[in-house]
């Protein structure tokens, strides 16, 4: 048994989905939305990577190590991104959140507050994680301030860490959250949720 299992999370018109091959063209148009490819300190994929990027991440669920989702609009089913817990360890109750991103028109809006209580939620009140820790260049400035606003820790910079889109090599900002602090965490980011209705 997997430790992270098919599971659709639901809360405030917002669905996550397990991500499946039928996500394709709504993925290609959430990507398209801003051209979110051409940042260079993201991992969206191009339109027409959409497929191949499903492709990966369903390789990884099968590995056990990412598990990603479709970010819909509950009512109507339009995909607005994609999300995904990741370098999952089972042995010491450990994901990480990432790989996440949304079309423009919903950034800055309620969307990704509810995409991180659902998955914190989750994560720490049914997988029983200790942590959860999240990942980002150190150039995404933006990310680092999102993940800050959840309430995570930074525990530190791996120099070196990885290649960007670009072929340049990044340095990755590292976060975490302690099991202790989700309930803190939790009550602040229903608060910050409450004041987009």
């Amino acid at each position: 048994m997997a430790f992270v299992e098919p599971v659709t999370l639901r809360a405030h018109g917002i669905a996550l989905v397990p991500l499946s091959l039928d996500h394709e063209a709504g993925l290609r148009a959430a990507a398209a939305d801003g051209e979110l490819w051409t940042l260079r300190i993201t991992s969206v994929p191009e339109p027409e990577q959409a497929r191949a990027y499903i492709e990966s991440a369903l390789q990884m669920r099968a590995d056990g190590t990412r598990f990603a989702f479709a970010v819909t609009d509950e009512a109507s089913g339009q995909v607005l991104g994609s999300t995904s817990y990741h370098d999952i360890l089972p042995a010491v109750k450990r994901v990480e959140i990432g790989y996440t991103w949304y079309a423009r028109r919903v950034q800055r809006t309620h969307v990704n507050t509810t995409c991180k209580l659902l998955m914190m939620g989750h994560a720490f009140d049914t997988l029983g994680c200790h942590v959860v820790g999240w990942r980002t260049d150190n150039y995404n400035f933006a990310s680092q301030k999102a993940i800050e606003r959840l309430g995570a820790k930074k525990d530190g910079v791996i120099r070196g860490h990885a290649l960007r889109r670009d072929g340049t090599i990044r340095d990755t900002v590292m976060y975490s959250m302690r099991a202790g602090e989700w309930p803190e965490a939790k009550a602040q980011l229903l608060y910050l949720r409450g004041r987009h209705d």
